[in-house]
């Protein structure tokens, strides 16, 4: 297996994280952008070994994993979320270094991810994040979720099915998708309370994006 690209600057890397989360409108304390960055240089040490994820170039990383994830923030629902499917801790872990006053749980059924994940919880010293290995289907939590998000699992319809019964009321289900959302929405029964579409402006990343909310009220 290749190694990572050499890492830019870290200087550089600094930079355009400031730039986007400028034009995300958010913003950052200095501790929060260090995890961040922390995240990614973690990230990168264990793609030299692991296949987490197809971005190995830090400097894209900012725009795929970091500024993807956060583009999200505004649409979180309440106190408690869910990340389903979260594989490399995407979105969860970038939303829960910018939203320590939520409580996080992470969920995916591939040990060897969620041995990463934990391992960033503990590197970064979230203590808003759990890290659950189990599949969706069979996950049975102590208590319900004001938000749902999945970055990249499943069809809707099935996401829907499988979510119905962990969502809190009121609730959100977020689905990050890439483009043509329109055909996830396809044979969506049953159609949930109010289901909206919005287009993800992520600074750096010339794809489209889209975020679709559900609300269960």
């Amino acid at each position: 297996m290749s190694g990572m690209r050499p890492d830019p600057d870290l200087g550089v890397l600094r930079e355009r994280l400031a730039v986007g989360l400028e034009r995300l409108g958010l913003t950052a304390d200095a501790q929060q952008r260090d995890r961040l960055i922390a995240f990614l240089k973690l990230l990168g040490r264990w793609n030299q070994a692991y296949s987490l994820t197809a971005v190995r170039d830090p400097g894209e990383m900012v725009p795929r994993h970091l500024l993807d994830s956060l583009s999200v923030s505004a649409y979180l629902f309440g106190e408690t979320i869910l990340d389903v499917g979260t594989g490399a801790g995407l979105p969860g872990l970038p939303l829960a270094v910018m939203a320590p006053q939520r409580v996080f749980h992470l969920l995916d059924s591939n040990g060897k991810k969620t041995r990463f994940v934990r391992q960033a919880v503990i590197e970064l010293g979230l203590n808003n994040v759990t890290v659950i290995q189990a599949r969706m289907e069979s996950y049975l939590p102590t208590r319900k979720f004001a938000t749902i998000i999945s970055r990249a699992v499943a069809s809707l319809p099935e996401l829907v099915r499988a979510t119905g019964r962990l969502l809190d009321r009121p609730a959100r289900l977020l689905v990050m998708k890439g483009r043509e959302p329109e055909i996830a929405l396809h044979n969506l029964e049953p159609y949930p309370d109010a289901v909206r579409v919005h287009r993800l402006q992520v600074p750096f990343l010339d794809g489209e994006r889209h975020l679709i909310e559900i609300h269960y009220d």
